[in-house]
């Protein structure tokens, strides 16, 4: 039976979270990993960030072959970075036990992380791995997402579930739309942007949970 876990790391203990340490990135998340050739391409949302600054610094490490922004709007942007994920204990950890990242989120100094692996024996071994290696990994969260006693919201946070309900029960997925991300970000006293991301991890948590373990 696969099993999600939620885990910290410092900043400051893997290789990408040395590379995106930026003090002027407040927010840093992790949207997606592409395989290329031998080499891993993340792309990754960054906030209220200078955004030459953020280029010059990370093109100082070894690793990072190259940097470039995808998409940039007023108050984030999207970047993709070319680098060589094997030299990181953290992600060479999660391919060499089968797991699937599902979210990750950092800041300067710590990031979060949500995994699912196949079993215990592979979480396991992750998490071995990274003692071995030197990465000190603070356990949040374990749970089945097919146990309802468990884990009654399928991978929800509670942030997340109060999003998810507010939006359907005030019409935001109806056609035509009943409300807008700035509705339900009044409700929540959160912002506009809060509200799009919140949603997004929600629906990609829940989906993890259900359809992804079902089949």
């Amino acid at each position: 039976m696969s099993v999600i876990v939620e885990f910290q790391v410092q900043s400051s203990d893997f290789e990408l979270g040395r590379i995106l340490r930026m003090e002027g990135a407040s927010t840093i998340e992790l949207e997606r990993l592409v395989p290329v050739d031998e080499s891993t391409v993340p792309l990754f949302w960054i906030h209220k960030s200078a955004r030459e600054s953020f280029i010059r610094g990370v093109r100082e490490h070894a690793t990072v072959d190259s940097v470039s922004t995808v998409e940039e709007f007023d108050d984030r942007m999207l970047f993709t970075l070319d680098w060589d994920a094997r030299q990181d204990h953290i992600f060479a950890g999660i391919s060499r036990y089968d797991g699937q990242l599902m979210t990750a989120q950092g800041t300067p100094d710590r990031w979060q992380f949500e995994v699912r692996f196949h079993d215990h024996e592979n979480l396991s071994g992750f998490t071995s791995h990274c003692r071995d290696e030197g990465v000190a990994v603070e356990l949040c969260r374990i749970y089945h997402p097919t146990e309802g006693d468990v884990d009654p919201w399928y991978g929800l946070t509670d942030p997340q579930r109060e999003a998810l309900v507010l939006a359907v029960e005030s019409g935001y997925y109806d056609i035509p739309r009943g409300c807008t991300t700035k509705n339900i970000a009044s409700q929540l006293g959160i912002s506009d942007q809060a509200v799009t991301e919140r949603l997004r991890r929600a629906i990609a948590s829940l989906t993890a949970a259900t359809l992804i373990t079902a089949e």
